[in-house]
């Protein structure tokens, strides 16, 4: 039980933390103020989210209703099956939740203003760090093989390129003017175009190409993909219903790239992970 420990402090933090992000909703005390770059950009004045713009608030929100309502019970239940009987599936799951966990905590670090639970987000992403180290560790005692289709391959790359068509619209045009994002806002950067760009999109092709060598290691990629693509389809539905709550306008072609394309392909998550998940089960058997 021991071992344990690390994962129970996380879920508490995460609990704590999403619980305080779901308490500051509220609509009423949003308030105006000029940002560094001479623009007029309106505030949500809430909570521990306060100081955020009144369009990211409520994306920030939506993501600690998707973390306290559906990471948390995920989280909680593969740890007691892997509890009662660690399997390579169980120790998959595992990895896979806290890695969705620790981009969750890394996009509060980084792109929530600094408010008085900031300590909290360090702690958490600090534990998240080193447990994702420990796991993977673990994870190499296993020799993961999976028979890869067309569909799996289709997959990763439609995964890899809609990141870029998500992201890379708003980026370029800056580039082009030397302008400022356009929905900078009181902000500096944006973290999330790190993380996708950076980050997931390539782990998409990298992936791939691992499997096509037959790389164990691809396959825990894979897992870690498929089952946080499923996570980020129901984080895009709550962060829409509360940013369409707030009253903030969504256009057509951003709704479409950024919000329904995910939950497309979180869908299309779900039934090739189905898919991994039986057929390491029969392989086990």
């Amino acid at each position: 039980m021991k071992k344990r420990i690390p994962e129970i402090i996380i879920i508490l933090l995460l609990i704590t933390v999403s619980l305080c992000g779901v308490l500051s909703l509220d609509f009423s005390k949003a308030y105006l103020y000029i940002n560094q770059y001479g623009e007029e950009v309106k505030l949500f004045g809430s909570g521990i989210y306060k100081a955020d713009s009144y369009f990211k608030a409520p994306i920030f929100i939506g993501t600690d209703l998707c973390v306290l309502f559906f990471c948390v019970p995920l989280f909680l239940i593969s740890l007691i099956k892997d509890f009662r009987a660690s399997t390579a599936n169980t120790e998959l799951r595992l990895l896979s939740i806290e890695s969705i966990s620790l981009y969750y905590a890394v996009s509060l670090c980084l792109g929530v203003k600094y408010n008085r639970i900031f300590v909290l987000y360090v702690i958490l992403f600090s534990l998240l760090f080193f447990t994702l180290i420990k796991r993977m560790r673990n994870l190499s005692r296993y020799n993961y093989s999976f028979e890869m289709k067309k569909s799996d391959a289709a997959f990763l790359v439609f995964s890899g390129i809609s990141l870029c068509v998500a992201w890379w619209p708003d980026i370029i045009p800056t580039i082009l003017n030397g302008t400022s994002l356009k929905l900078i806002e009181n902000y500096t950067t944006e973290p999330t175009y790190v993380l996708d760009l950076g980050i997931i999109s390539p782990l998409c092709f990298i992936s791939l190409i691992l499997m096509k060598k037959k790389d164990s290691f691809g396959v825990v990629l894979y897992a870690i993909l498929l089952q946080s693509i499923i996570v980020v389809a129901v984080m895009m539905i709550t962060q829409s219903a509360v940013q369409f709550a707030s009253g903030v306008e969504i256009p057509l072609p951003a709704l479409i790239s950024k919000s329904i394309i995910f939950v497309i392909l979180g869908l299309f998550a779900i039934a090739l992970d189905r898919r991994r998940i039986n057929q390491n089960e029969n392989k086990e058997i």
